[in-house]
This record gives C-alpha cells, structure tokens and sequence, in this order.
C-alpha cells in the first residue's frame, strides 16, 4: 500500500510515475510497465467502493437525489508523444486533445469515466455511462447539455428505462412531430414540423427490442451501435425508425420543458454540478500544465479514471468533514435550517494543498471512528 500511493498520486496529478524503492533500470526510472498497472489495480480496487461510500454518507443526502445523474466532456490537451494520438477541433484550438466524458451522479459522485475523441459528438457514450459502471448507483433521470443530445439517444434512455431531461440550446428554433396532422393541433402548428411515421416504428418494433435488450445486456455496447446507425441513417430501416421513436420523445419532453419550470430548474442545477466537478479536475490535473503525454488510448483512459478516484475521495472527505462541522455548529446553538445546506458542495478545494511534498505518515495518531480537528487547537469531533 505505501508504494501504491505515490504511484496513484502521480497518475491523478499527470506526473510521471515515481521509481519504487529497490528497482533498477527501467522499472526505477518509472518507464517499464510495472507503474500503470499497479496504478490501474489501485484504481479499479478504490473506485466503486469510494463511490458508494460517498453515497451511502447520510449528509451526501443534502447534496440532491442519487436517483439523478448528469454527463458532460471536458477537454484535455496533448503534448509531447502523446500529440499524434489526439485530434483537432476547432472549438478547443488547433491542439490536438482528447475529452474525458464523465458521468457524475446528483451527489457529486463520479462513477464513471470515458476518452473520446475531440472530434467526435458527446451523444453515442450518454447511454454507456449510466449502464456499465461498477458502483451500486442506479440513476433514473439523466441530464446532458446540447452535446449529448439526438434523436436515437432520446428513444434508447426511453426503451432503457432512464428518464432524459437534457438542457437543448436553440430550443426554440427546434421543431416538434406529432402523430396525426399538424392541423389538427391549430395551438401548435408553428412549431410542428411533419408527422410521425408510426408505421416505420410499429413495422420495426421487434428489432427495436432486441437492440434495447442486446444493450441492456451488454452484448453490444450503446456506443458502438449509435456510431453504425448513425453512419447511414437513409439506407437502415432500425436507424430510421429508431429516429422516429427518438422525434416523439424528443417532442413529449419538449412540452415538459416548456410548461414546467421546475424541470428547467433541476436540469441546470445537475448540470452545474457537472460544471464543479470540472473545475476541480482542472485544478487537480495541474503538471505538464494540465497536458496529456500519454499516446495510447488505455493509458489515457487509466489518467482518466485515476483522477476520477481522487475527485471522489475529495467529495467524500469533504462531506465527512461538512457534517462534523453542521453537528458541532448545532450542538453550540446556531441555527442552521436544513433547506440552507443544498446549497453546499463537497467539491471545494481551497483547504487542500495540491502542490508540494506527498508525505504519508505511518501513524496519523487517529483511533477508529476519530477524526481530524475541524479547528486546529479548538476541539476534536468523534463519530458518535
């Protein structure tokens, strides 16, 4: 365990891996390939459990529901050898880079963790997150920004079970379908572009059920199947009915959207949290100035998940040491109304000392159930 650290910590802060004591050569300089894969064991042994933890802390209730869920991709640029393994868009610069799609549940958790591609859409990975992952989560309603959005992903979250409530920019140049003739709703006619054809649906409706339960079931991911639908719409019947399937809940969510502020409201407040959990990635992925120089695909998608496990041992840190704080504030007289504390977040760092040293001490002092003092100096507060 004391040579897993540093190794883990040089993963979540994208330094090199640091040379293990007693090794020569290769191994001692932190190039052989006995670093990423203990550092890859390391993250796969912490991540679940880290996440569950989180979850299961009774003050992480106050954060939102675990029931809900929202995904957005941050950008990492490529540097040094890693540079031919990226792409180019333009909306990030002429560097070439990659994007860490993450999935982050209403309690701040992320539980889940992909690269792709600069240049490729957001959309075909929104489904993959919510089903294979190793956590005991179970979302019910997504939320993604315009990134994430198409018409098949609006029918698979509906054949899936997952309620998917995304924030659309334009929405109101978007047009709506409907299942009779767009004059036979006088009120909605401006916004109406054509008719459902329900017959493609119905005429394709087994297929649809197979593809669901084959994603269901992992027998093809929904990535992989959204990416071969998508690259001929025109010519595949399942893809076309698929996007009529996806045009009727796109439209029924629509008018949700509209007459409900409420669903407004939730959705940008998820949304947000996404937004927090990327700022503090930023901070904490701070050498090589926030540069990748990982060239392989698994390698990068170790970088990814190692910081994924120190963003959620801060969040749970954090939310142990937010409680302590309210009890002992409460148990001194103030008043704190439990509607205020929503609007915490365990994700902040200013208390975290990124840079320098990592010193592990072999004895923190600490009994079980005790904890660091909230106040140095100023009292300690057990579990009860």
């Amino acid at each position: 365990m004391e040579t897993w650290r540093p190794i883990h910590i040089a993963r979540h802060v994208n330094t090199p891996y640091p040379p293990i004591e007693g090794q020569t050569g290769p191994q001692r300089a932190g190039i052989g390939p006995k670093r990423p894969l203990l550092g890859y064991i390391f993250t796969a042994l912490l991540d679940a459990p880290l996440n569950d933890a989180l979850h299961g802390h009774p003050f992480a209730q106050v954060f939102g529901p675990a029931t809900s869920s929202s995904s957005d991709g941050q950008y990492f640029a490529l540097g040094g050898r890693g540079e031919d393994a990226g792409d180019i868009n333009a909306k990030y610069g002429q560097a070439p880079g990659v994007r860490f799609y993450t999935h982050i549940s209403g309690r701040y958790g992320p539980f889940n963790v992909k690269v792709i591609s600069a240049a490729t859409s957001e959309a075909p990975y929104v489904v993959d997150g919510l089903l294979y992952h190793d956590s005991d989560l179970m979302p019910t309603t997504h939320h993604t920004d315009t990134g994430g959005v198409s018409e098949h992903v609006f029918a698979l979250m509906h054949l899936l079970g997952f309620r998917f409530a995304p924030r659309i920019r334009g929405l109101k140049g978007r047009r709506l379908y409907s299942a009779d003739a767009v004059s036979a709703y006088p009120t909605l006619e401006p916004m109406l572009s054509g008719r459902l054809d329900i017959n493609l649906i119905r005429a394709h409706w087994d297929e649809i059920l197979r593809l669901a339960a084959s994603i269901r079931t992992g027998t093809v991911t929904a990535s992989l199947i959204m990416r071969r639908l998508a690259a001929f719409p025109r010519q595949n019947g399942l893809a076309m009915a698929l996007r009529e399937l996806g045009r009727l809940e796109r439209t029924l969510f629509t008018l949700d959207w509209l007459e409900d502020p409420g669903l407004r409201r939730n959705a940008s407040h998820e949304l947000n949290k996404g937004e927090a959990r990327n700022s503090l990635a930023r901070a904490v992925f701070f050498h090589r100035r926030g540069e990748l120089e990982d060239r392989g695909r698994e390698a990068q998608q170790h970088r990814a998940s190692g910081l994924n496990v120190v963003l959620t041992a801060i969040a749970l840190w954090n939310t142990a040491y937010l409680a302590r704080a309210v009890d002992t504030l409460r148990s001194e007289g103030e008043v704190i109304p439990d509607h205020l504390l929503t609007h915490l977040s365990p994700l902040g760092w200013d208390h975290i000392n990124l840079t320098g040293d990592y010193v592990w001490e072999a004895e923190t002092g600490l009994e079980a159930g005790e904890f660091r003092p909230l106040r140095p100096g100023l009292f300690q507060v057990k579990a009860a």
